[in-house]
């Protein structure tokens, strides 16, 4: 684990590998699009495509990662947990958005689709598969706050995310509406429905934050009934969904929410199991080096140059 987050200190983008408690091997990717080789890059694919034809044996996505285009996988952080022989059993395909909003813009981490192996499932691999990369993307933007963003219609997945995340909306424990969550949401139902497959004309709720008739833009094998929709072990999140969508037409929810300080204590004492703790605190300090430690070490010495600063004692004219 150590020797891959080391090497990945000299790249621009994050590529770190770790053990959970469950024996399972995660590996974390950054923009492979960006960096990886071709031959690297279609096997990664590989693996994703291979997952979701154990998921959907019946169903061909066409968007976002499964689309073939390597500018798409540019734009994504990949999470891929293998078991220990490296048969990859289930991934989370995070989107990178940046939303137009003043005065600078907002990057928003977008959930993405998460699949699982079906013989793999009920194994606690949600801590992995939705909370992990955000926590080691906040860790390494120096614990300033990152907005999330989740569509879905599974009532067990919109209570994980309310339950994971900090000011999370809509939800049935949600608090309030704010403004920056309307103009969050706004921008990416403008410009960002690629990313969740989500057709042009689907309407966007503002006051429910439900949009109608989503699956119509290359997610339609996603598409489920309220039976076979996972349930939460808390009702008031199956209530809120049956309630909030319609099923036969196939509407979503639109979470928004973000990963801060608080969202991280309840990520640490709630979700991440006690074996696989020392394990994710040392991957979040190696990969917080480059950006919080090594900054820290340089203001320190005074003997060296660094950007525009200059060593105290400089004997250069």
């Amino acid at each position: 684990m150590i020797r891959t987050v080391l090497k990945s200190l000299g790249r621009k983008y994050m590529d770190v590998s770790l053990r959970t408690g469950a024996g399972h091997i995660v590996r974390i990717v950054e923009r492979p699009g960006l960096w990886m080789d071709d031959a690297t890059l279609a096997g990664f694919s590989a693996h994703l495509r291979n997952i979701a034809a154990r998921t959907l044996p019946a169903g061909a996505l066409t968007y976002g990662v499964f689309s073939g285009d390597k500018a798409r996988m540019g734009d994504v952080i990949i999470t891929l947990v293998c078991r220990a022989d490296g048969t990859p059993i289930a991934f989370n395909a995070l989107a990178i958005m940046q939303i137009d909003t003043v005065p600078h813009p907002t990057e928003v981490l977008h959930l993405g689709l998460v699949m699982v192996d079906p013989d793999e499932r009920s194994k606690n691999l949600s801590w992995v598969l939705y909370g992990l990369t955000c926590f080691l993307v906040f860790f390494r933007r120096q614990f300033r706050p990152v907005w999330i963003s989740n569509v879905t219609q599974v009532p067990a997945v919109v209570g994980m995310v309310s339950g994971m995340f900090s000011d999370v909306w809509p939800g049935p424990r949600s608090d309030r509406r704010t403004l920056n969550h309307l103009l969050l949401a706004r921008q990416i139902m403008d410009s960002q429905r690629h990313v969740f497959g989500v057709g042009p004309d689907a309407r966007f709720d503002e006051d429910r934050f439900v949009i109608e008739d989503a699956y119509t833009g290359g997610s339609d094998d996603l598409k489920k009934t309220w039976d076979s929709a996972p349930k939460h072990r808390d009702a008031r999140y199956n209530n809120f969904c049956a309630d909030m969508l319609d099923y036969d037409r196939g509407d979503d929810l639109l979470q928004l929410g973000r990963m801060d300080l608080a969202a991280m204590r309840t990520y640490l004492a709630r979700e991440v199991p006690k074996s696989a703790m020392l394990g994710l605190l040392v991957t979040a300090a190696l990969v917080g080096l480059r950006r919080v430690i090594l900054p820290a070490i340089h203001w320190a010495d005074s003997r060296k140059s660094w950007a525009t600063l200059r060593p105290y004692k400089d004997s250069a004219p």
